[in-house]
């Protein structure tokens, strides 16, 4: 994604757009690259591009050479501040496609409200790392196919992290999940690099209204909390109301918007 600012572009003639692999593209100026394209595939298949350049012109130079390369549909996403990126990528005839915000959600318990939370009688939390691999799977795919069924994936958070083809799961020992007897009824995922970032939250849809994903989150963020983080990390599609009232029930704050665009 670019952050830097578009100024007035070196002489446009005398830069020379190359495709240096399959899909890469450097923007040449008297052998000084100026530019930067990639394209890659996101675990969903959809085909997502990326420029880097300090100048407008420079940045639609690439664009072009690009999308004239590279098999429709296409899709990118931007911070909605950054405005001159998103001008960038409306002249190469992109449009947008969908709106997430970032929240920023506490972890202490006395301050999220969370302290006292429990799951609901017959159904227990299996932190992560100790969930059965076989029931975890089961559970995904089932509200995959109930979110697929309804209002779509693509009102889920963005998922980025590349795996293996097929394999909606990733890494099991990132998720903690709600058991009853035989099976289980919802998941959390949460990934923690440089900070916690809660990446899914779900519950069968038999199952919701109960309590279910609170209790989740409660434990997630608790979690977080005893291994000293402050704070945590969600991306939510403006249209998930649902998902929105429950991270600002819990002092959850939107910090900043992302755009999806797609030509």
């Amino acid at each position: 994604m670019n952050t830097k600012p578009f100024t007035s572009a070196p002489g446009e003639n005398a830069v020379m757009i190359t495709r240096v692999a399959e899909r890469q593209w450097h923007a040449l100026d008297d052998d000084l690259v100026v530019g930067r394209g990639h394209a890659g595939h996101r675990p969903d298949g959809r085909l997502f591009v990326s420029i880097d350049a300090w100048h407008g012109a420079v940045f639609d130079r690439l664009a072009e050479a690009m999308v004239a390369k590279l098999p429709a549909p296409l899709y990118t996403v931007v911070d909605e501040a950054d405005s001159e990126l998103t001008a960038g990528w409306r002249r190469a005839g992109f449009t947008i496609r969908r709106r997430e915000w970032e929240y920023v959600v506490p972890t202490d318990p006395r301050v999220t409200g969370l302290e006292a939370v429990l799951p609901p009688p017959g159904v227990t939390i299996v932190p992560a790392g100790q969930a059965d691999e076989r029931l975890l799977r089961e559970v995904d795919r089932a509200i995959r196919d109930e979110v697929e069924a309804t209002v779509g994936w693509q009102s889920m958070p963005a998922e980025v992290v590349p795996r293996p083809e097929g394999d909606t799961v990733g890494d099991p020992s990132k998720y903690a999940v709600a058991a009853a007897r035989d099976r289980y009824l919802g998941l959390i995922r949460v990934v923690t690099a440089i900070r916690p970032r809660i990446g899914l939250i779900a519950v069968r849809a038999g199952e919701r209204r109960r309590g279910i994903a609170r209790a989740l989150l409660a434990h997630a963020l608790g979690t977080q909390h005893r291994s000293g983080f402050a704070a945590a990390w969600t991306e939510v599609h403006e249209s998930n109301q649902a998902a929105q009232a429950l991270f600002e029930g819990v002092g959850g704050q939107p910090v900043s918007s992302n755009l999806e665009l797609v030509r």
